[in-house]
């Protein structure tokens, strides 16, 4: 089991100098709007990715009128203690510990306290465009496949750096047709490691969301979920060079693994046109809840799971149906946010679980 037993902030946001302890394994966090409930849960989020989960930068995080900012959590990994600490300089500087050693690199940290978070702004992922959907997965893979995590990275800087290419060509006329061509091999081959890696991941993923979409939804709809990319039915190779001349017109690489998307129909028309609010809601939660999932048949434990503001804004049917699914599983811990205190409590208690509550202020 992965639990959090205490976590203390230092000019992180609104938290000054705050300590939390938790020694129950549902979490409930309230208070009024500005009381740093987000911004809590945001911390634990650092413990696990190293970063933001609203993708603020660092020093944006830090509490106004000060200088840097400490996350430090004591957590308890499979009985085994772990200490993980983040702390951001005066100078912006991030350093990131485990057990009092500090990272040579960030990546390294990714997958070894694993956490899903769900918040109200998340419908973007259904909505959004299909770079959020690709992040989200990358997420995931990222937590279970440190080499998976490794050729994105460099895949993207070969991208960036035949785009950089692809500019300079336009604005000189010139190019260096060698190094060119050695950067598009490069991007090819890891183009094809990273879209095996996802094809074979989604074709197990995708059919766990409709199962938890029809739970969550108390539904049979006809929801159906596919991965799209160009390498599927094509030689990446092939595409890379039959595209070329229309990349040099549009200064950018319109062929590769950066334009893989999800479509999700629903009675075969585009689901973001058809579905309502209410089913938008629900495939948020499936998607979310078969990210717990993967995440705990490849760890062998449950990531602490992180639920924002839900009773404010996410209809109270569909999470009370992913929290009864996920408080079946007793050793999981999660965190849970509201504004009003007694509407947590009575959905807490109709869990039939241990809970504590804290209030903020």
């Amino acid at each position: 089991m992965l639990q959090l037993q205490h976590i203390a902030l230092t000019q992180f946001r609104n938290h000054i100098a705050q300590q939390y302890h938790f020694s129950k394994n549902i979490v409930g966090i309230c208070g009024d709007n500005g009381t740093g409930k987000t911004n809590l849960l945001d911390a634990i989020y650092y413990l696990s990715f190293c970063k933001s989960y609203f993708n603020r930068t660092d020093s944006s995080n830090v509490s106004h009128q000060h200088l840097g900012f400490r996350i430090e959590g004591d957590l308890l990994l499979q009985e085994k203690k772990q200490q993980v600490t983040c702390i951001v300089r005066e100078n912006n500087k991030k350093e990131f510990y485990l057990n009092n050693e500090e990272y040579k690199k960030l990546s390294q940290h990714i997958g070894l306290l694993p956490c899903v978070m769900i918040a109200p702004d998340d419908i973007e992922l259904i909505t959004g465009a299909s770079e959020l959907r690709r992040r989200f997965i990358d997420m995931i893979i990222s937590q279970t496949n440190a080499d998976y995590l490794q050729h994105l990275i460099e895949y993207n800087n070969l991208l960036q750096q035949r785009n950089s290419i692809l500019k300079q060509q336009a604005a000189t006329g010139k190019i260096d047709d060698i190094l060119f061509a050695i950067i598009t091999e490069q991007l090819v081959a890891k183009g094809n490691v990273i879209f095996s890696v996802r094809n074979t991941f989604l074709n197990d993923f995708l059919p766990r969301v409709i199962s938890n979409y029809n739970n969550i939804a108390q539904s049979n709809e006809a929801l159906h979920c596919q991965y799209q990319s160009q390498l599927q039915h094509n030689n990446f190779a092939q595409i890379m060079q039959k595209n070329t001349p229309t990349d040099f017109a549009l200064q950018r690489t319109t062929t590769g693994i950066h334009k893989d998307d999800i479509e999700f129909l629903l009675n075969n028309t585009k689901f973001k046109t058809e579905a309502s609010q209410g089913q938008r809601k629900s495939l948020l939660f499936a998607l979310k809840l078969s990210e717990w999932q993967s995440l705990q048949l490849n760890k062998g434990f449950y990531p602490i799971l992180l639920l924002d503001d839900v009773f404010e804004k996410l209809d109270t049917d569909r999470m009370s149906n992913l929290l009864h699914i996920v408080s079946t599983q007793k050793d999981c811990q999660v965190f849970i946010t509201d504004t009003h205190k007694e509407r947590l409590e009575m959905q807490l208690q109709q869990l039939n679980t241990n809970f504590e509550v804290i209030e903020l202020s």
